[in-house]
């Protein structure tokens, strides 16, 4: 297969390509900057997300299209103009890739476009799957754009997949890779009551997942990127301690994560309880059901602990 990714220097991104690679598959990466030789293999061509600049002739005859790109929601305290970046970066540069697949003249038969679970804002104890509606916060209002952003590429026939990804387990990066050190070091407790739910994945059924349904013709709309056993923060926290063999006693509360981070806090301290409906409908199976599985792959295969 030839796939091209924006975001490949994410952690998702990264990931995908590498195995990508690894299986003999063509891979184009999507850059900012000058595009450059690179001795993994792959390609780069340049694009302007902002400006809605990319070639058409770049994806022409790709086997698919995966765009992954978008300013960390955590990186940095959210100001007007970091909100701002955070939706710009998802919603623009997905326009971009769906303006240039409709003016292929082979288009790319599939276009998975990245999502998250924030589309369902706060949804409490309930189970929620694909059918679940939109929240009314930020980071769902977000969401609702940058899938509606996407779904241009299917005036030409292409596939469009809405990729709603939870917690991505890997130290690598994301939420995990920031309270792993902090539990390796007997830092590690629960976040406000530890009673929300956070659903979750592990890196490599992340990939396993995206390449399932590059694969899979019938897999349409949008798709929970989440294991099948959703977590509250309390259990999350014990599974860490277990797995890296350290005290997780601390405790954080919720006015001091707001305090300190903002807004972001909320996203942190809101319960989705989150099921892979579609995933599982199409047969995917996981390798890392459940949070001490994904813990357990990311200690012994990623180099925590």
């Amino acid at each position: 297969m030839h796939v091209v990714i924006s975001g490949s220097s994410g952690l998702i991104g990264g990931a995908l390509a590498a195995s990508l690679l690894d299986d003999g598959h063509r891979v184009t990466r999507l850059v900012r900057r000058e595009p450059r030789s690179r001795d993994d293999g792959s390609a780069e061509a340049g694009w302007d997300p902002q400006a809605g600049l990319l070639d058409p002739t770049v994806l022409e005859g790709a086997d698919a299209v995966v765009g992954l790109a978008g300013a960390g929601v955590g990186d940095r305290r959210w100001t007007q103009t970091y909100k701002k970046q955070i939706r710009d970066s998802r919603v623009l540069g997905t326009t971009a890739l769906a303006t240039a697949i409709t003016a292929c003249e082979k288009p790319p038969p599939v276009f998975v476009s990245g999502s998250a679970v924030g589309y369902y804002g706060e949804t409490g104890t309930a189970e929620v799957d694909e059918s679940g509606a939109p929240g009314r916060d930020f980071l769902a209002g977000v969401c609702q754009e940058w899938e509606s952003a996407a779904q241009g590429a299917g005036a030409v026939g292409t596939r469009v997949v809405n990729t709603r990804f939870g917690i991505v387990v890997s130290p690598r990066g994301g939420a995990m890779g920031r309270l792993l050190p902090l539990a390796r070091a007997g830092l590690g407790g629960r976040l406000g009551s530890g009673d929300q739910y956070w659903s979750h994945l592990s890196l490599t059924d992340a990939v396993r997942a995206l390449r399932h349904i590059i694969a899979t013709d019938g897999i349409t709309g949008p798709v929970n990127m989440t294991s099948p056993h959703p977590a509250t923060n309390r259990d999350v926290t014990a599974a860490v301690g277990r797995a890296l063999h350290r005290p997780t006693v601390f405790a954080v509360p919720g006015f001091a994560l707001r305090l300190v981070l903002g807004e972001f806090a909320d996203g942190i301290l809101m319960s989705q309880r989150v099921v892979p409906g579609a995933l599982s409908a199409s047969g995917f199976t996981f390798e890392h059901p459940t949070i001490d599985a994904a813990l357990a792959a990311a200690v012994g295969r990623e180099g925590v602990g």
